[in-house]
């Protein structure tokens, strides 16, 4: 009994220890769990896939896929090199280029909004300017692609920074020596090595932009089949056919887990290489 009080004690004493980290867990798990769960266990009937198939529905289900392709697309192409410099050159400023790229990530959404408006708007401060080239971009599906772009491709060029950076410098070195000039070591050796940190955060933005409500609503409006996405389409519905925001709300909420499923299996793709 000497023995067995011990390991006893023992074994209390680590049951409560774990509760300490279990119990916290727990609540915060409870609270993305039970509204998610609350949300499907109210949208699954019998006329959830009339509402999913109403025309509404596949129209910013288009809409959303459209705008938020075109975003990820342009963040790509435009982000990859932006993300290259930063992380690979040393020149003047770059600390504050990186405060001014990341900062539309930790924005408001209205503030972000507001900021386009203000800026492109028909009486923005550049709004005049593409006037006189017949641009008009508020309230278009163009202004869509641009308020995702500006609150989405941040992610991107965030991810794609943190790839790059962590290539080995001796591998750039050794491309040099061999005299690789720096678009054959950005094409043949960066690239590859930075593929699945690009891929990623291009998926990150795809998502984000997918969800885009604030900066959109403020820029574009909510213009069915013109500037309607899912959220805005969930916001309309809210306030007049709740069985189409709950359809769209499953949808989103399913595309949505569906990437970032994927990006965790990159992640941990990662883990075991390293």
């Amino acid at each position: 009994m000497s023995i067995l009080k011990p390991l006893f004690r023992q074994l209390l004493d680590e049951v409560h220890s774990k509760w300490i980290f279990i119990i916290p867990g727990i609540f915060l798990l409870a609270l993305f769990i039970l509204p998610l769960f609350a949300l499907l266990i109210r949208s699954i009937n019998k006329e959830f896939f009339n509402y999913a198939l109403s025309e509404q529905a596949f129209k910013a289900l288009r809409l959303s896929l459209l705008t938020s392709t075109i975003t990820t697309g342009g963040a790509v192409v435009f982000g990859t090199p932006l993300a290259y410099m930063l992380a690979r050159w040393k020149f003047r400023f770059k600390s504050w280029i990186e405060l001014l790229i990341d900062l539309p990530i930790v924005l408001p959404p209205s503030v972000a909004g507001l900021a386009l408006l203000i800026a492109f708007g028909r009486r923005g401060v550049f709004g005049s300017a593409l006037d006189t080239f017949g641009i008009s971009l508020p309230f278009t599906t163009a202004a869509v692609v641009l308020a995702q772009a500006f609150v989405a491709a941040p992610l991107y060029v965030r991810s794609a920074r943190i790839g790059f950076t962590g290539i080995d410098k001796q591998l750039e070195e050794a491309a040099q020596v061999e005299g690789a000039n720096h678009w054959q070591l950005f094409q043949e050796v960066m690239l590859p090595l930075a593929g699945r940190a690009l891929l990623g955060g291009a998926i990150l933005t795809w998502t984000r932009a997918l969800g885009e409500f604030g900066a959109t609503i403020l820029f574009a409006g909510n213009l069915e089949g013109v500037t309607q996405t899912m959220p805005m389409a969930i916001y309309l519905g809210f306030e007049r056919e709740l069985g189409v925001a709950l359809a769209l709300s499953i949808m989103l909420i399913g595309i949505s887990a569906l990437l970032l499923g994927l990006t965790r299996k990159l992640e941990r793709e990662d883990e075991r290489g390293s």
